[in-house]
């Protein structure tokens, strides 16, 4: 299956998941540059990162591929066990290699990515976060990113890490100010985008990425709201189960529009989505998070908003998925007949058993289904 003898997994633990506000409380230093900050600072003074709003402490995050720090990998340059804090060889700088799979299982969420058969590593990147309703009686939303780095452009792992990362913790922010999860999903849009932008620009250096996100929330009658927005290609699709249960829920159906050739065509009525995809220029994006971006990377119609019961999933993914089954129908038999963690888990497994020639990654959010342990209410 893959050039290496085993693939290798990294499963991060529900309880061991931590997030920025946490750690800030725990330490009294901002997560990103370890100055000293104050228990009601909104913003780190010394490098601007966001230390939280009230209630976004409530959320629990994952962001991934990470590998664990404390376990045992040994260095494949030089053979040395010992790594700095960035996760460079102490004897011979190598990097650290990471593992061929991670993935998460959050209840409300699991997620997973993977590097694929032909890529050397993982350039795409997934964070999610469950956050608690604010009153007992309601409700968890539930925050996810996917994206997809440029590999044509220099460093796209760095623009999907930092894209996936931000876009999470800004609609975090923007629900715990009750806001819309229009205006939510908007926030962590823009702040990845500027993510990206201020990775910066030099000598053709533009770090790019795809970019996927949704917010759902639920309410007690069984309904939950979907909102989704996207740049580029990576997709977000709604996955009904086939069961009598499902007779009132919305039908499968993909909810994003890519921004690329192969849509571009369809959207023009010059070809329909098989022909499309049959070109050539088919992947070729139109719209990218970037420094060499435009400063408003998003169309006007990149949000979009679905109202549905369950049983069934969202689902978003990156190509590295959705080239290889992209059927709304195919798809939810193959996401909806398992546990959603088995289920994301085996969309993966067939993506390599397919090819695997790109980065899988995949997330998956119940709808409908019983509740599971570690799901925040």
């Amino acid at each position: 299956m893959s050039e290496r003898k085993e693939r290798t997994i990294d499963t991060v633990p529900a309880g061991g998941v931590v997030n920025a506000g946490q750690r800030t409380a725990a330490t009294g230093r901002c997560p990103g540059c370890a100055t000293k900050v104050g228990a009601a600072d909104r913003y780190c003074e010394a490098c601007g990162r966001e230390l939280g709003a009230p209630n976004a402490e409530r959320a629990r995050r994952v962001a991934l591929p990470q590998p664990d720090p404390d376990a045992a990998v040994t260095c494949e340059g030089c053979g040395g066990p010992h790594y700095d804090a960035d996760g460079y060889c102490r004897d011979c700088g190598q990097l650290r290699p990471e593992p061929d799979r991670c993935e998460a299982d959050l209840g409300a969420v699991c997620v997973a990515t993977d590097r694929g058969i032909a890529h050397a590593r993982n350039e795409d990147a997934v964070a999610a976060a469950v956050v608690a309703g604010r009153t007992p009686w309601q409700r968890a939303s539930t925050v996810i990113v996917v994206c997809d780095g440029v590999s044509t452009s220099e460093d796209p792992q760095a623009a999907s890490g930092a894209a996936t990362r931000a876009g999470v913790d800004a609609a975090v922010t923007a629900l715990a100010e009750s806001r819309s999860a229009e205006d939510a999903v908007m926030a962590g849009l823009a702040a990845a985008a500027t993510a990206v932008r201020d990775i910066g620009e030099y000598d053709g250096h533009a770090p790019s990425c795809t970019y996927v996100s949704a917010i759902v929330r639920r309410s007690s009658d069984g309904t939950a709201e979907i909102t989704v927005a996207n740049v580029g290609d990576s997709r977000a699709y709604w996955l009904r189960t086939d069961s009598p249960q499902a007779r009132d829920a919305a039908p499968s159906q993909r909810l994003s529009s890519d921004d690329s050739w192969a849509q571009a065509l369809v959207d023009a009525g010059a070809m329909d989505e098989a022909a499309a995809m049959r070109d050539p220029r088919a992947h070729t994006l139109l719209r990218w998070l970037g420094a060499d971006s435009d400063p408003k990377p998003w169309s006007d119609s990149c949000v979009r908003t679905l109202r549905t019961t369950g049983p069934g999933v969202l689902l978003l993914c990156s190509d590295g998925l959705w080239n290889y089954q992209s059927d709304p129908e195919v798809l939810a038999s193959m996401a909806t007949a398992t546990a959603p963690m088995l289920a994301a888990r085996e969309l993966v497994e067939f993506a390599l058993r397919s090819g695997g020639s790109d980065n899988i990654t995949v997330a998956l959010v119940p709808v409908g289904q019983p509740d599971k342990p570690g799901e925040m209410q």
